[in-house]
């Protein structure tokens, strides 16, 4: 089993930053991979990044491409997405999501998913 726990979500105006992190608890493996997706209202779930647990390769969807960087703290158990420049369309619950032995690109492909954190970007 994996447990996944997030933080750092809030409030931003435009234009500006926020730093999400993810505890993970449990046993990850060579093949597996964590990253985030998002949903806003009325919308379906989507992939935002994800990074590979132990060789780091990332993958970005590209509407955040530039602007946003996950990274991961494996001592730590941690992974954490840097947002950059955000915009109003960048509002939304953002989950952290765990694929044991896949790509984690798409919502179907997560064997774990966290509760979620809102993140709020005023205009």
């Amino acid at each position: 089993q994996v447990q996944l726990v997030e933080s750092g979500g809030g409030l931003v105006q435009a234009g500006g930053s926020l730093r999400l992190s993810c505890a993970i608890s449990g046993r990850l493996l060579s093949t597996s991979t964590v990253g985030w997706f998002r949903q806003a209202p009325a919308k379906e779930r989507e992939f935002v990044a994800n990074i590979a647990w132990y060789s780091r390769i990332t993958n970005y969807a590209d509407s955040v491409k530039g602007r946003f960087t996950i990274s991961r703290d494996n001592a730590k158990n941690m992974i954490y997405l840097d947002m950059n420049r955000l915009q109003p369309e960048d509002t939304a619950d953002y989950y952290c999501a765990a694929d044991v032995r896949g790509p984690l690109t798409t919502p179907r492909q997560s064997d774990y998913w966290g509760n979620g954190t809102l993140v709020t970007v005023s205009s």
